[in-house]
């Protein structure tokens, strides 16, 4: 089949859960498919950056637009769109997009995130399938952003634009949903949470995935036994109530009893507000590394303190496949259908509960080594990205003889 990718910002380098996503399916998809790329990119250094990507497609980039927050703060207010779908609009995108239409006989059409729905659409004019693959229930998200932020005056700013936000994400959700030939969610809570909006296509599940031979355990296992771990793109708002969450009500608790524990923080682009939580010796932030594997193999316990957000998250399951014995609370394992509390990891909700959890870890290494084994068997065995792209192509499938 031949593809068109819309992505919105370059697939590579894979250093975001979006981008992974991106970038792995269209790497396990290029030895069975002519594929194409027509992303947005944010800067020339991003554009450079993103060469690789032309071994897997035939790459087209173009300039992201621009938007100020005035304009921003002005379209929350007056426009019936979500923020996300005013993300991308470009006169530029639209033109290079016919281009390719008009001068290539594409399968599919394939929009990457609810940014760039909007041109799935315009493929679809063109009589050619078009499909969205739906990172997140994206009304979800924000809608426990703003039921999280609510609870804290100094955040009610923040909790008033999501709540705004959840209600436009909604409709523009259920309204794409239903048009797109088809749309791929990443776990059966997110299908089950775009229906309840009124999406009454089938939505077909596409998990998110690990390359279970890259994130594999480092053998003999050399770990710090103090240190904890958390990875994540630091400007995503989920990953930094998570890490203010843990390091204000969970970590003393923790330290209070072994004041020997430290958290390492390891992620791209980390915000003011992450940056503030460092503490020499204590809480050690790693930003824009080459390669988060060897933290992962020095780290005792991998912490997943996610209060908000949705969908399945890329960093447990890399834990999971590195052996990494896991903390998590209940939202932040959501979508991994399969995974077995007291099994695979340990769940905790409450400051108490985590902190608990997380010394039970650190205090029984058995236990820790038990658990960890078993969900790398479990990782491996579902969650390959290999077994995900089989799942995307069997949805193509009916496409083609629907």
């Amino acid at each position: 089949m031949r593809i068109l990718f819309l992505t919105p910002y370059p697939a590579y380098p894979a250093n975001s859960g979006g981008t992974q996503r991106m970038f792995q399916l269209m790497r396990e998809l290029s030895s069975q498919h002519e594929l194409w790329c027509l992303s947005l990119s944010p800067s020339h250094k991003a554009s450079a950056a993103s060469q690789p990507l032309n071994q897997y497609c035939h790459l087209t980039l173009i300039p992201a637009p621009q938007r100020s927050l005035a304009k921003r703060a002005w379209t929350t207010l007056a426009s019936p769109l979500p923020d996300m779908a005013l993300r991308a609009p470009s006169a530029m995108f639209r033109s290079a997009l016919a281009s390719l239409l008009n001068t290539n006989r594409f399968d599919l059409v394939q929009a990457e995130s609810i940014e760039m729905a909007q041109y799935a659409l315009q493929a679809q004019r063109w009589g050619v399938p078009a499909t969205l693959d739906q990172w997140n229930a994206e009304y979800l998200l924000q809608q426990r952003a703003a039921q999280t932020d609510r609870q804290q005056p100094k955040r009610w700013h923040a909790a008033l634009y999501s709540a705004i936000q959840w209600r436009k994400l909604a409709r523009y959700e259920r309204l794409v949903c239903n048009q797109l030939d088809q749309t791929y969610v990443v776990s059966p809570e997110d299908r089950t949470m775009l229906q309840k909006i009124g999406v009454t296509k089938q939505l077909h599940v596409v998990p998110n995935g690990v390359d279970s031979q890259q994130f594999s355990p480092s053998q003999p296992r050399e770990f710090d036994p103090n240190t904890l771990l958390f990875t994540g793109s630091l400007d995503f708002r989920p990953n930094v109530d998570a890490l203010r969450w843990f390091v204000q009500e969970v970590l003393p608790l923790i330290r209070a009893e072994r004041p020997a524990t430290k958290l390492v923080i390891v992620g791209r682009a980390p915000t003011a507000a992450v940056l503030q939580l460092a503490q020499p010796g204590v809480i050690d932030i790693m930003p824009n590394v080459p390669s988060v594997q060897p933290y992962f193999n020095q780290a005792a316990v991998f912490v997943l303190p996610m209060r908000m957000g949705g969908g399945v998250r890329l960093k447990l399951l890399e834990a999971l496949a590195t052996e990494t014995p896991l903390v998590s609370t209940t939202m932040g394992a959501d979508g991994v259908t399969g995974l077995v509390p007291n099994q695979h990891c340990l769940l905790a909700d409450t400051p108490p509960a985590f902190a608990q959890a997380t010394l039970k870890l650190l205090h029984d290494r058995q236990l820790a080594q038990r658990l960890a084994i078993a969900a790398r068997s479990f990782v491996a065995a579902n969650y390959d990205w290999q077994a995900i792209t089989m799942r995307l192509q069997q949805a193509w499938g009916e496409i083609s003889h629907g």
